[in-house]
């Protein structure tokens, strides 16, 4: 099972692609759990139901790491192999993470920011409070940008996983003649609506905006020249593969479930990076393939 919150957005569509061709691969049955919208209680509602059902594995992208941490726990001490993709658990007893190196991935942000800017600006991020995942990219982007003494944040907003937040918040700084020079979103949500308001406000081209993800809606601005790039992970890559994982755990049972992180000769790793590239214009023209049959 694979327990996820905001499951209705691309990301997690583009996710549940991953799993269900690793389940049909091995001929398991797999499904879907959690809250359609932006909802951290709900996830952790669905993350319980998960564990009642008894799954040979669990697969979970906590929101709220503090929320699932003790929900982790107690399915590891029923014997139920969990998994963190997308967003970690780190002080959970999951077995390990398949997903992005968040850290590095902002690292990889900030350089490019800095560069689209020329080492200097005045920089706004949106992004979702108390989701480790982009805490780390956050601290990536702080990192690269220390190295450029004129690149200043001079805002850090939480949208509370409500694009609406981010719409009306990029049209007050519009409005008000805010000097913005970017705006970097480190989810995937915000920079579709930031791009809708600068592309009505006239400043399409004149401030820099810098996504997170390939939905659709921020391929369709960067190919219009409005989101200068994007940070694209594989949601696809982590299902897939961390179906493949837990698979492979309910066959080969580890002894004991978990504790391997400081152990040489352990048979799992810490962390399984899927890996993330940059996207703009030129090579935009990429995600236009299709994710392979079971078959292939």
């Amino acid at each position: 099972i694979l327990v996820a919150d905001n499951t209705k957005i691309p990301y997690w569509q583009t996710a549940v692609q991953g799993r269900q061709r690793a389940a049909a691969e091995m001929k398991v049955k797999s499904e879907l759990q959690g809250s359609e919208k932006h909802d951290p209680q709900g996830e952790r509602e669905a993350f319980r139901r998960a564990v009642a059902e008894k799954p040979s594995g669990i697969l979970v992208s906590p929101t709220d790491a503090a929320l699932l941490t003790p929900e982790i726990d107690a399915a590891i001490a029923q014997n139920i192999p969990v998994i963190t993709i997308d967003s970690d658990a780190p002080d959970s007893k999951r077995l390990f993470f398949v997903g992005t190196d968040n850290y590095n991935t902002g690292l990889m942000g900030g350089k490019m920011a800095a560069k689209l800017l020329n080492g200097k600006g005045n920089v706004v991020f949106f992004t979702i409070k108390g989701q480790n995942n982009l805490t780390d990219r956050l601290h990536g982007y702080e990192t690269a940008f220390a190295d450029h003494t004129d690149m200043k944040t001079m805002q850090v907003i939480d949208m509370n996983g409500n694009s609406d937040i981010a719409f009306d918040s990029a049209k007050k700084m519009f409005e008000s003649k805010t000097k913005v020079d970017a705006f970097i979103c480190l989810e995937a949500l915000s920079c579709s609506a930031v791009a809708a308001v600068a592309s009505r406000s006239g400043m399409a081209g004149k401030v820099t905006i810098i996504a997170m993800d390939t939905d659709p809606g921020t391929v369709d601005w960067i190919n219009k020249g409005v989101i200068s790039a994007t940070i694209a992970q594989k949601p696809y890559t982590m299902a897939y593969y961390g179906t493949k994982l837990l698979d492979d755990v309910h066959h080969h049972p580890l002894n004991p479930l978990t504790g391997w992180d400081k152990r040489v000769f352990a048979p799992i790793p810490s962390f399984v990076d899927t890996g993330t590239f940059i996207v703009n214009k030129e090579n935009v023209g990429s995600l236009a393939q299709q994710p392979p049959s079971s078959g292939q």
